[in-house]
Protein backbone atom coordinates (compact mmCIF):
# COMPACT_ATOMS: atom_id res chain seq x y z
CA UNK A 1 0.00 0.00 0.00
CA UNK A 2 1.43 3.38 -1.06
CA UNK A 3 2.45 5.70 1.97
CA UNK A 4 -0.59 8.72 2.02
CA UNK A 5 0.46 12.45 0.99
CA UNK A 6 0.90 13.26 4.30
CA UNK A 7 1.37 11.67 7.96
CA UNK A 8 1.14 13.50 11.59
CA UNK A 9 2.75 12.05 14.56
CA UNK A 10 0.15 13.28 17.66
CA UNK A 11 1.52 13.32 20.32
CA UNK A 12 -1.76 13.87 23.52
CA UNK A 13 -2.83 12.56 27.07
CA UNK A 14 -3.83 9.18 27.49
CA UNK A 15 -6.46 11.13 30.04
CA UNK A 16 -9.42 12.38 28.53
CA UNK A 17 -8.60 15.55 30.85
CA UNK A 18 -11.49 18.05 33.20
CA UNK A 19 -12.95 19.85 30.38
CA UNK A 20 -15.30 18.24 27.40
CA UNK A 21 -13.39 20.68 25.18
CA UNK A 22 -10.05 18.56 24.77
CA UNK A 23 -12.37 15.35 23.66
CA UNK A 24 -14.21 17.73 21.07
CA UNK A 25 -10.79 18.59 19.81
CA UNK A 26 -9.01 15.68 19.68
CA UNK A 27 -12.05 14.17 17.35
CA UNK A 28 -11.91 17.06 15.27
CA UNK A 29 -7.98 16.41 14.81
CA UNK A 30 -8.22 13.16 13.91
CA UNK A 31 -11.22 13.70 11.24
CA UNK A 32 -9.76 16.58 9.60
CA UNK A 33 -6.17 14.93 9.14
CA UNK A 34 -8.25 11.89 7.55
CA UNK A 35 -10.60 13.82 5.76
CA UNK A 36 -7.25 14.70 3.97
CA UNK A 37 -6.30 11.46 2.80
CA UNK A 38 -3.58 11.76 5.86
CA UNK A 39 -2.16 9.34 8.23
CA UNK A 40 -2.29 9.55 12.00
CA UNK A 41 0.72 8.25 13.91
CA UNK A 42 0.47 8.06 17.85
CA UNK A 43 1.49 6.43 20.85
CA UNK A 44 -1.09 3.49 20.12
CA UNK A 45 -3.50 3.51 23.43
CA UNK A 46 -7.25 3.26 23.24
CA UNK A 47 -7.87 5.57 26.20
CA UNK A 48 -8.29 9.52 26.72
CA UNK A 49 -7.33 11.68 23.74
CA UNK A 50 -5.12 8.89 22.57
CA UNK A 51 -8.26 6.73 21.48
CA UNK A 52 -10.72 10.06 20.56
CA UNK A 53 -7.60 10.95 17.62
CA UNK A 54 -7.26 7.43 16.65
CA UNK A 55 -11.29 6.50 16.30
CA UNK A 56 -12.13 9.59 14.93
CA UNK A 57 -9.62 9.45 12.15
CA UNK A 58 -10.45 6.00 11.49
CA UNK A 59 -14.12 6.68 11.43
CA UNK A 60 -13.42 8.76 8.01
CA UNK A 61 -11.34 5.86 6.91
CA UNK A 62 -7.75 7.87 7.51
CA UNK A 63 -4.51 4.84 7.97
CA UNK A 64 -3.93 4.93 11.75
CA UNK A 65 -0.57 3.42 12.73
CA UNK A 66 0.29 3.43 16.25
CA UNK A 67 3.48 2.35 18.16
CA UNK A 68 3.35 1.55 22.17
CA UNK A 69 5.73 -0.25 23.67
CA UNK A 70 5.19 -4.37 25.59
CA UNK A 71 5.23 -2.51 29.41
CA UNK A 72 2.39 0.15 28.33
CA UNK A 73 -0.12 -2.72 26.52
CA UNK A 74 -1.76 -2.93 29.44
CA UNK A 75 -1.36 0.50 30.85
CA UNK A 76 -2.60 2.51 28.03
CA UNK A 77 -4.80 -0.10 26.63
CA UNK A 78 -3.08 -1.02 23.09
CA UNK A 79 -5.96 -0.16 20.58
CA UNK A 80 -6.82 -3.69 18.12
CA UNK A 81 -8.61 -1.73 15.90
CA UNK A 82 -5.68 0.30 14.26
CA UNK A 83 -4.36 0.06 10.45
CA UNK A 84 -1.14 -1.18 12.34
CA UNK A 85 0.35 -1.27 15.70
CA UNK A 86 3.72 -1.85 16.16
CA UNK A 87 4.41 -3.38 19.87
CA UNK A 88 8.23 -2.69 20.81
CA UNK A 89 10.55 -3.27 23.56
CA UNK A 90 11.39 0.40 24.89
CA UNK A 91 10.42 4.09 24.98
CA UNK A 92 12.93 5.22 22.83
CA UNK A 93 11.96 2.68 20.37
CA UNK A 94 8.34 3.89 20.01
CA UNK A 95 9.35 7.59 20.16
CA UNK A 96 12.03 6.79 17.22
CA UNK A 97 9.50 4.91 14.94
CA UNK A 98 6.33 7.24 15.72
CA UNK A 99 9.09 10.01 14.43
CA UNK A 100 10.37 7.88 11.28
CA UNK A 101 6.82 7.49 10.27
CA UNK A 102 5.77 11.25 10.35
CA UNK A 103 5.90 14.62 8.27
CA UNK A 104 4.82 17.24 11.00
CA UNK A 105 3.79 16.46 14.50
CA UNK A 106 0.79 18.01 16.85
CA UNK A 107 0.83 18.40 20.22
CA UNK A 108 -2.33 18.50 21.72
CA UNK A 109 -3.20 18.83 25.34
CA UNK A 110 -1.97 16.12 27.44
CA UNK A 111 0.94 15.02 30.59
CA UNK A 112 4.41 14.77 31.72
CA UNK A 113 4.28 12.26 28.55
CA UNK A 114 3.03 14.24 26.52
CA UNK A 115 5.45 17.01 27.44
CA UNK A 116 8.33 15.18 27.13
CA UNK A 117 7.69 13.99 23.20
CA UNK A 118 7.68 17.36 22.32
CA UNK A 119 10.63 18.95 23.61
CA UNK A 120 12.28 15.80 22.87
CA UNK A 121 11.15 16.56 19.02
CA UNK A 122 11.99 19.83 19.18
CA UNK A 123 15.38 19.68 20.26
CA UNK A 124 15.75 16.72 17.29
CA UNK A 125 14.62 19.67 15.61
CA UNK A 126 16.81 22.05 16.52
CA UNK A 127 19.77 20.53 16.04
CA UNK A 128 18.84 19.27 12.56
CA UNK A 129 18.31 15.97 13.09
CA UNK A 130 14.94 16.90 11.15
CA UNK A 131 13.28 19.44 9.49
CA UNK A 132 9.51 18.74 10.15
CA UNK A 133 6.91 21.48 11.19
CA UNK A 134 6.07 21.07 14.66
CA UNK A 135 2.41 22.27 15.99
CA UNK A 136 0.72 22.98 19.69
CA UNK A 137 -2.65 22.12 19.14
CA UNK A 138 -4.39 24.62 22.04
CA UNK A 139 -7.93 24.08 23.67
CA UNK A 140 -9.04 26.61 26.25
CA UNK A 141 -5.84 28.27 26.22
CA UNK A 142 -4.10 25.00 27.65
CA UNK A 143 -0.52 25.66 26.16
CA UNK A 144 -0.67 29.81 26.64
CA UNK A 145 1.11 29.47 30.22
CA UNK A 146 4.02 27.12 28.84
CA UNK A 147 4.52 29.45 25.76
CA UNK A 148 4.58 32.64 28.32
CA UNK A 149 7.60 30.65 30.30
CA UNK A 150 8.87 29.68 26.74
CA UNK A 151 9.15 33.34 25.48
CA UNK A 152 10.41 33.88 29.58
CA UNK A 153 13.69 31.80 28.81
CA UNK A 154 14.24 33.80 25.45
CA UNK A 155 14.02 36.84 27.49
CA UNK A 156 16.49 35.47 29.77
CA UNK A 157 19.06 34.42 27.47
CA UNK A 158 18.56 30.34 27.73
CA UNK A 159 16.60 30.51 24.10
CA UNK A 160 16.31 32.42 21.18
CA UNK A 161 13.00 33.90 19.28
CA UNK A 162 14.44 31.08 16.21
CA UNK A 163 14.09 28.39 18.64
CA UNK A 164 10.52 29.70 19.58
CA UNK A 165 9.62 30.11 15.95
CA UNK A 166 9.89 26.36 15.38
CA UNK A 167 6.66 25.85 16.90
CA UNK A 168 3.53 27.05 15.38
CA UNK A 169 0.53 27.65 17.99
CA UNK A 170 -2.88 27.45 17.20
CA UNK A 171 -6.60 26.68 18.73
CA UNK A 172 -8.18 25.96 14.95
CA UNK A 173 -7.28 22.59 13.73
CA UNK A 174 -8.09 23.30 9.84
CA UNK A 175 -5.46 26.42 10.05
CA UNK A 176 -2.91 24.49 12.54
CA UNK A 177 -2.82 21.47 9.43
CA UNK A 178 -2.21 23.91 6.63
CA UNK A 179 0.47 25.83 8.26
CA UNK A 180 2.27 22.19 9.14
CA UNK A 181 1.96 21.02 5.76
CA UNK A 182 3.64 24.97 4.14
CA UNK A 183 5.89 24.28 6.34
CA UNK A 184 6.83 20.79 5.44
CA UNK A 185 10.22 19.55 5.77
CA UNK A 186 12.42 16.72 3.56
CA UNK A 187 10.25 13.28 2.95
CA UNK A 188 10.12 10.69 5.44
CA UNK A 189 13.49 8.94 6.24
CA UNK A 190 15.24 7.04 9.08
CA UNK A 191 16.96 10.91 10.20
CA UNK A 192 17.68 9.58 13.72
CA UNK A 193 19.87 6.90 13.37
CA UNK A 194 22.30 9.07 14.71
CA UNK A 195 20.73 9.94 18.07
Amino acid sequence: MPHPAFSVCVYCGSRPGSRPAYAALAQRLGRAIGQRGWQVVYGGGRAGLMGEVADAALSVGARVIGVIPDSLMRLEVGHAGLSELHVVRTMHERKQMMAEHADAFVAMPGGIGTFEELFEVWTWRHLNYHDRPIGLLDAEGYWAPMVGFLTRSCQEGFMDSGQLAMLSVDDEVERLLDTLFTRRGSPRSPMLDQI
